[in-house]
């Protein structure tokens, strides 16, 4: 049985791409225990990121994808806690938008495992809104954390720079609408869903074409 636990806080900031800007609010994950933890995206707030951490150690700070709002706090979040900034490497050309002077601590690959207080954390590569998307899967937890891939309601936007839409369906096809229907689909924005709720629209999202 596993002690983790998930957590969630909402910061709030901008989103900037092509040229444009948005206001949004974005999920950062926290999944851990009472001694060690995982953050899932480190946007807009390393201070309040920092604060749901308290004491506890932080093991990675891991990137779903490389746009903005998703890695906007993470250097100042690594370096007041030490820890290493994961990322997929296809979303470096994304990462050097926002932080041309300093580079991921490290890599993520599909099929990659992160530990933390006893439940694993499996890396799926989902391109499509990014080319380095990626999900996590903790089947322990019964839960999918899908950044900007899936959403309630459908896939993640494709219509800016570094996107493609039908590389998005067959990620969301092969790559998460496979997991059990029970699993819950944590976001990167907005409300939680699960994999059985979404998964009989795929026909529908790709008729709209987005």
């Amino acid at each position: 049985m596993s002690a983790a636990r998930i957590e969630h806080l909402v910061t709030s900031g901008t989103f900037e791409l092509d040229g444009g800007s948005w206001e949004v609010d974005n999920n950062v994950w926290i999944v851990g225990d009472d001694t060690e933890a995982v953050v899932i995206d480190a946007a807009h707030d390393a201070e309040a990121i920092a604060g749901a951490l308290g004491d506890r150690r932080l093991v990675a700070i891991v990137s779903t994808h490389a746009h903005n709002d998703h890695i906007d706090a993470a250097p100042a979040l690594a370096a007041r806690t030490g820890a290493p900034v994961l990322l997929h490497p296809d979303d470096l050309p994304l990462w050097k938008l926002t932080h041309p002077e300093r580079l991921p601590d490290g890599e993520l690959a599909d099929g990659q495992a992160i530990e933390v207080a006893g439940t694993t954390l499996t890396v799926l590569h989902t391109p499509g809104h990014a080319p380095g998307a990626v999900c996590l899967y903790a089947p322990e937890l019964g839960t999918v954390f899908t950044g900007d891939t899936l959403f309630h309601g459908g896939p993640g936007a494709t219509g800016r720079s570094f996107s493609h839409f039908p590389t998005i369906i067959d990620s969301i096809r092969e790559r998460l609408l496979t997991l059990p229907p029970e699993t819950v689909v944590r976001t990167g924005h907005g409300d939680s869903t699960s994999v059985g709720a979404e998964a009989p629209s795929l026909a529908d999202w790709i008729a709209r074409g987005h």
